[in-house]
């Protein structure tokens, strides 16, 4: 009971950040844009780090808005330079644009005293110590977000699904992409933020098809593996996101290994 009781807090953080995650992971797996979570996030982490070397403590307004703001200012980068994708490689722009926002953030953490624990905080977060006042934040950053999704589906979804988008209908998926991200690498850090969005998405892809199923699919998953790390992490006393990253990103590798052994199997049975 004592254990409920303290993990309900991580545990309702874990299915908000799966629940949004995974529709946006679907977004991000027809755009084709598998990294650009992993670049926002550290790109909101490199606010966060430039809010505490101007004097803001981690988990202020201040830190919130200048991580935001960071991260608006790529999504606008990212949404214009969709317009050239047919001459210029999307993956490798995400991708300079993690390494840069990497190395801005080993530069400014050098002048930090703590520099070493905030990489630590960036990286895995501090799911496990959140508390019911931060869960209700997040859920009502996340449900504004959801809301506007929602009203704009048609287009948003023309624009991921189709490529029916302009520079200013992609700006409004990266930038809400960009306001979840913020939200999130604050509770979760970057790799687990990532591991959200894209396991159980590429997961619930796999088998089924349509935006639907895998939603519902990709939740369950999602929930299933997020309530056995935690539980997992407590009763091992191990760094909870750390262990909820290996905990997702195994199951994707389990699940290729277990689909080359099946086509193997179907094919030495038809010699």
């Amino acid at each position: 009971m004592n254990a409920l009781l303290f993990l309900a807090p991580p545990l309702a953080m874990c299915f908000l950040l799966v629940g949004i995650h995974c529709y946006l992971g679907l977004h991000v797996l027809a755009r084709g844009v598998i990294f650009v979570d992993l670049s926002l996030a550290q790109v909101a982490a490199l606010g966060s780090t430039l809010a505490l070397l101007l004097g803001y403590e981690h988990g202020d307004q201040m830190d919130y808005f200048i991580s935001l703001g960071v991260t608006l200012v790529a999504a606008v980068l990212l949404a214009l330079a969709n317009q050239l994708r047919e001459r210029l490689s999307q993956e490798a722009l995400i991708g300079i644009l993690y390494a840069f926002a990497s190395g801005a953030v080993v530069l400014t953490v050098d002048r930090l005293s703590h520099g070493a624990e905030h990489i630590k905080a960036a990286l895995t977060g501090h799911l496990l110590w959140v508390t019911w006042d931060e869960v209700g934040k997040v859920a009502a950053i996340y449900a504004a977000v959801a809301l506007i999704h929602f009203v704009l589906r048609q287009r948003l979804l023309a624009a991921s699904f189709k490529g029916q988008g302009s520079w200013v209908w992609d700006f409004v998926f990266y930038g809400l992409f960009g306001v979840v991200i913020t939200s999130s690498v604050h509770v979760a850090g970057v790799l687990l933020v990532f591991s959200f969005l894209v396991v159980p998405a590429i997961l619930s892809s796999l088998f089924l098809q349509g935006i639907g199923p895998r939603l519902v699919f990709g939740w369950g998953l999602g929930f299933l593996l997020s309530s056995l790390g935690m539980f997992l992490s407590y009763k091992w006393d191990v760094p909870a996101g750390a262990f909820l990253v290996c905990v997702f990103t195994v199951i994707p590798l389990l699940t290729v290994l277990a689909l080359l052994a099946v086509k193997a199997t179907r094919q030495n049975a038809a010699k």
